[in-house]
C-alpha cells in the first residue's frame, strides 16, 4: 500500500469511508459464524459491523498505527499488521471483505493481490470488495495535473482505478469467477468546511512529497479556485468518486 495513514484524522474527518462500506456487506452470501477477513480494516470500524453480523473476523491492515487504534477500540477482534499481498491465515477463510482498499496497490502489484487473496479463502470462498473505479476524482486529479505542470512537475497518479472489463478478467486469471460487478457514479460530500484541502491532505500524499511548502499551499490555493464552480454545493464539497464493486468465488 503506497500510503502512511494519518489514523486520528481518518477517523475524525473521513468516517464516511466505513460508512458507505456498510452496504458493500450486504454482497456477502456468508452464513454466519463463517471466517470472514477485513482486509484494508483501517481502524476496525466495519470490522465490528461484520462481528456483530454474526461473523468470526480477523482485520489485516498494513497500518501500524490503524491497527492500534483498531485493536484499542475493539479488543475482541484479532487484528494482524500485514500487507494486503503476503498476508497468510492460520485458517482458510470463507470471505475476504474489503473496502476502499484495492486503488491503494500498485496496478503491478494487482495479479499478486489478487493470487493471495485466492490462496487465503477456502474452496468457494467469496471476494467482496469495493474500491475507487475507473474516473474516481478525475476532476481533483486532473485539476492537479494542471497545476502541477504550470510550475514545471510531474503529477504521478498514485491511484489504481480499473473499468469492470479490466479487472473482471484479472480475478478470473486467479480462480475468482466473477458473480457481480458494478461501476458507479457516487459524489460524495466531505465533512469539514475546508474539505476539498482536507481530503488532497489525506488522500494525495506522494504527490506533494519534497515540495516546497509555499509551491504546496499556492497549488491548494489554485485547485480550491478552480474546482469551487464544479464540487462546491451548498456550502459543501463533494468530490466525484467513482466505485466499483465485485463478487467473485474462489472455483480453485
Amino acid at each position: 500500500m503506497n500510503i502512511t495513514w494519518d489514523a486520528g484524522g481518518y477517523k475524525e474527518r473521513f468516517s464516511f469511508v466505513p460508512r458507505y462500506g456498510e452496504d458493500v456487506m450486504s454482497l456477502l452470501t456468508a452464513a454466519q459464524g463463517s471466517r470472514v477477513v477485513d482486509l484494508g480494516c483501517g481502524n476496525g470500524t466495519l470490522s465490528e459491523k461484520l462481528r456483530e453480523k454474526g461473523y468470526a473476523v480477523t482485520g489485516v491492515d498494513a497500518s501500524k498505527d490503524m491497527i492500534a487504534l483498531a485493536r484499542a477500540e475493539h479488543p475482541q477482534i484479532p487484528f494482524l499488521v500485514a500487507d494486503a499481498t503476503k498476508f497468510q491465515l492460520e485458517e482458510k477463510a470463507d470471505a475476504i471483505f474489503s473496502n476502499a482498499v484495492f486503488h491503494w496497490i500498485d496496478a503491478e502489484k494487482q495479479d499478486e493481490l489478487l493470487e493471495n487473496v485466492s490462496r487465503q479463502l477456502k474452496p468457494g470462498g467469496e471476494l467482496v470488495c469495493e474500491f475507487g473505479g475507473y474516473g474516481c476524482a478525475e476532476a481533483v486529479h486532473s485539476t492537479l495535473e494542471a497545476c502541477f505542470a504550470a510550475r514545471g512537475i510531474s503529477y504521478p497518479l498514485t491511484f489504481y482505478f480499473p473499468t469492470i472489463g479490466e479487472y473482471a478478467p484479472m480475478l478470473e486469471r486467479h480462480g475468482l469467477r466473477v458473480e457481480y460487478a458494478l461501476l458507479f457514479d457516487r459524489p460524495t460530500v466531505q465533512q469539514s468546511e475546508d474539505g476539498l484541502t482536507d481530503w488532497i491532505n489525506m488522500f494525495v500524499k506522494t504527490p506533494f512529497l519534497g515540495m516546497d511548502p509555499g509551491t504546496k499551499d499556492a497549488i491548494l490555493r489554485e485547485a480550491n479556485e478552480k474546482l469551487e464552480p464544479v464540487l462546491h454545493q451548498d456550502g459543501k464539497w463533494i468530490i466525484d468518486y467513482v466505485r466499483i464493486r465485485f463478487r467473485a468465488r474462489n472455483v480453485r
